[in-house]
């Protein structure tokens, strides 16, 4: 799943920039370089990790949908790569710390597809 960011996009330009740019002289590749270079930004979905803490610190971020409406939405970071957490995930965790407050990870199931279609399964692990 792909989100444009704008505010992280120029942020992310600026920074390279700002590194690039040393003692008066601006040292950039060619087009060609910084295309071969470029990886767009993705934020993954939880359910692509093996097992998550109930410790990982819960971010917001700001994303544009395809038809370029603009929304919010919950992640956490792993190594540099972002994770999108549901709503309804955060409320199956939730539900199942009411019962088992021991309860230190958990695995995500996803199923079907689309806004409407998809389903997420919280199955806690330990």
């Amino acid at each position: 799943m792909t989100f444009a960011r704008d505010r992280a996009s120029v942020e992310q330009a600026l920074y390279n920039y700002n590194q690039k740019y040393k003692g008066g002289e601006y040292k950039m590749g060619s087009i060609k370089d910084e295309a071969m270079a470029f990886t767009p930004k993705q934020t993954k979905n939880i359910s692509e990790l093996p097992q998550v803490s109930i410790d990982f610190e819960i971010k917001e971020g700001e994303g544009i949908d395809k038809e370029g409406t603009p929304f919010k939405y919950k992640f956490i970071e792993i190594n540099g790569e972002e994770y999108r957490i549901p709503g309804v995930v955060i409320a199956q965790v939730k539900d199942i710390l009411s019962e088992n407050k021991n309860m230190k990870s958990f695995k995500v199931k996803r199923t079907g597809e689309g806004k409407t279609g998809t389903r997420y399964t919280v199955v806690p692990l330990s």
